[in-house]
């Protein structure tokens, strides 16, 4: 098995896929007005419109009603995105901070409200499990 994608579901793709595009600096792959994808090397943010869950389940997924996932992003300097990022992020949860497992992070709320966490490696162990 290997894990490949998270999806958002929001009311507003256009929206969330520019958020995305300006945050992570990925352009998106736009397969239609309802999906796209923010690839990176190991894993891909998919985006897609709340008229595709009927396609899977009618009624299964909800826009902007996430309280349980926080997607997470790799980045070489978490404080140097924070610098980028202020007047463009409105919701910002923490500033950087050096969390006790060896990650400095940076948590933020996407326009749907979903956290998202930036984060640099920034103490040994950290750093070793993310050069492997």
């Amino acid at each position: 098995m290997n894990f490949v994608s998270i999806r958002i579901i929001t009311g507003d793709v256009a929206r969330l896929v520019e958020f995305y595009e300006h945050a992570t600096g990925v352009a998106a792959v736009r397969a239609t007005e309802e999906f796209a994808e923010i690839g990176t090397p190991h894993a891909t943010l998919a985006i897609a419109g709340a008229r595709t869950v009927d396609l899977f389940a009618p009624g299964s997924a909800r826009p902007a009603a996430n309280h349980s996932v926080i997607t997470e992003f790799l980045v070489d300097d978490v404080d140097r995105v924070h610098r980028n990022l202020t007047g463009f992020v409105t919701d910002f949860v923490n500033e950087p901070t050096t969390m006790p497992w060896g990650n400095r992070s940076l948590l933020f709320r996407d326009p749907d409200g979903n956290l998202v966490n930036f984060f640099t490696p920034v103490m040994p162990a950290a750093i070793e499990k993310f050069t492997r």
